[in-house]
């Protein structure tokens, strides 16, 4: 069980670096020619600029950071205003607090962001818990948020709406760890985030649900996400686990790039052999 948990810890904090691979020589997540530092809400949050064009920003996983969207920044610069964000407790962001993360306030982090940065309605894309701070933003945030795509995004924690296997992974790496930082992020894992089918029906903008087959995720609960989002579209991607932006990166930039660059339809079946809209 020991080495499952060991197992589970490293892919879960360390599995968005691997996307920094040897052909690509730009720094990413390291880059003192695109960083910045800016102080938000009581730590330094660190972000790099590339590109120019509509804003589009992009929010790692859990244990993440920017070095995780090497591949993706090299792809979207070419089209969009690249704005990749290492969240609070994260990265090369620097929090002297030790205080527990919070998802909301991770989400009102990055909108503080984007106000010193004069930017409104912004494409948002989120890894695993960047989704969920991609949701949050077009809840609390909506001026924020023109388009959101979040892949492998839960509302709530626990077995419902993760698989058995990997909420214990997470119940017992949380026992287990003596390490304050690991505690932090796992402490996230296991008691967040809250948000109510009440809170999805609040958000307006357009909203794409993106699901590896075999996601960590129950494919119910993101099926529960997309219904209850009014302007909403869902992606399956066949034969991909929770990291399917990474295991299937050609697939992925094609969705979300028409996702973001065409216009949004939901066209239903039901409509189009009804012509009732």
């Amino acid at each position: 069980m020991k080495k499952l948990i060991l197992l589970f810890a490293i892919l879960l904090l360390t599995f968005g670096e691997i996307a920094a691979q040897t052909e690509i020589k730009i720094p990413y997540g390291n880059n003192p020619e695109a960083g910045h530092y800016k102080e938000i809400n009581g730590f330094k949050m660190y972000y790099e600029i590339y590109g120019t064009g509509e804003p589009l920003v992009l929010l790692h996983g859990n244990g993440g950071s920017i070095k995780g969207h090497a591949r993706r920044i090299e792809y979207f610069k070419q089209t969009f205003q690249v704005i990749a964000i290492d969240s609070r407790g994260h990265g090369k962001s620097i929090d002297d607090s030790k205080k527990q993360l919070n998802y909301v306030q991770m989400a009102n982090d990055v909108s503080v962001l984007l106000d010193s940065l004069k930017i409104k309605n912004a494409n948002v894309w989120g890894q695993s818990d960047g989704g969920i701070l991609g949701l949050l933003l077009a809840i609390n945030h909506p001026d924020k948020t023109a388009k959101v795509a979040t892949f492998g995004a839960n509302i709530f924690p626990g077995k419902k709406a993760i698989f058995n296997e990997i909420d214990q992974m997470v119940l017992d790496t949380l026992k287990a760890t003596k390490d304050p930082h690991t505690k932090n992020l796992y402490t996230l894992l296991a008691y967040q985030p809250n948000i109510t089918e009440k809170d999805l029906q609040k958000i307006k903008c357009p909203v794409l649900i993106m699901s590896g087959d075999r996601d960590a995720i129950r494919l119910e609960h993101s099926i529960k996400i997309f219904n209850n989002i009014e302007n909403s579209n869902f992606f399956v991607m066949p034969g991909a686990t929770h990291f399917g932006a990474y295991e299937k990166p050609e697939l992925f930039n094609l969705v979300l790039m028409s996702f973001f660059k065409d216009p949004f339809k939901k066209t239903s079946s039901v409509e189009l052999f009804t012509g009732k809209k």
